[in-house]
């Protein structure tokens, strides 16, 4: 029952924002399970997997979904997915807790950051909607930006456990013109993708514990069911902005549990 609850925080996360269910399902498991990062990273990727693609399917039924976009940035995650687990393998436990808090508090100011910056970027986006289709216009440097986008996001999904969402909802939000809807459905498609490598790689190597990862999943599937359903009549920035500052805390509880001022 408690796996299945801390599976609901991670999946209202992912409704609420499109990004973050990742980053905060890996604290969720050392902190509620007891669990090393390398033993949560998986299992926080595999529920990160089932409720991301549940709301790609989602969002795709609603045309929302940038797929063209998603794929190009899925399939780079993909790719670099595998490395980044590998070397989650052979990194000591502590110098990866303390990579993951600070990845953590770089996300959280990266939100609080552009928040009074996005709409002056986004005149100015390297990928913008045409107004003839309604599709992305594609150039050189939008697909520069969305590839290297979803490098960054496989190698940390392999290596952190994440989805990926942190670094793929504000990369969308600064370098194309996408509503806030369609920004969150292409970045749950995207982590969709990516999450898929990661938790393929960690099943090859026997690191799933289906146990945990079962009820963990489930809650984190219903709750992004029910909190869509919430989220769709809640400001988007007030929601993003209390994540960041959540995560802020959640990170710095990690780094006082790395220098031994709060017991695990």
């Amino acid at each position: 029952m408690l796996t299945a609850l801390l599976g609901v925080l991670i999946g209202l996360v992912l409704a609420f924002t499109g990004a973050g269910g990742g980053i905060l399902s890996v604290p969720v498991l050392v902190f509620g399970l007891q669990l090393s990062v390398q033993q949560a990273a998986p299992i926080g990727l595999a529920a990160v997997f089932a409720a991301s693609l549940l709301g790609a399917v989602l969002g795709w039924r609603d045309g929302i979904v940038r797929y063209r976009a998603a794929a190009l940035m899925g399939t780079a995650g993909m790719l670099m997915a595998p490395v980044g687990f590998f070397l989650a393998q052979i990194l000591p436990n502590q110098p990866l807790t303390v990579a993951f808090a600070l990845v953590m508090l770089y996300a959280a100011w990266r939100t609080l950051s552009q928040a009074g910056a996005a709409a002056a970027t986004r005149a100015q986006a390297p990928c913008v909607v045409s107004a003839v289709d309604q599709r992305l216009t594609w150039t050189r440097p939008c697909a520069r930006v969305l590839t290297g986008t979803g490098m960054g996001a496989g190698l940390l999904s392999g290596l952190l456990g994440v989805g990926g969402g942190f670094v793929i909802v504000p990369a969308l939000t600064r370098y194309t013109d996408l509503t806030v809807r369609s920004v969150q459905a292409t970045s749950l498609a995207v982590m969709a993708l990516v999450s898929l490598s990661g938790v393929a790689s960690a099943a090859w190597h026997g690191a799933l514990d289906w146990g945990i990862v079962r009820p963990f999943a489930a809650g984190a599937v219903v709750a992004l069911l029910a909190g869509r359903l919430v989220a769709s009549k809640l400001p988007p920035q007030h929601l993003q902005q209390a994540f960041a500052w959540f995560s802020v805390a959640v990170a710095l509880l990690m780094l006082a549990r790395v220098a031994g001022l709060v017991s695990a």
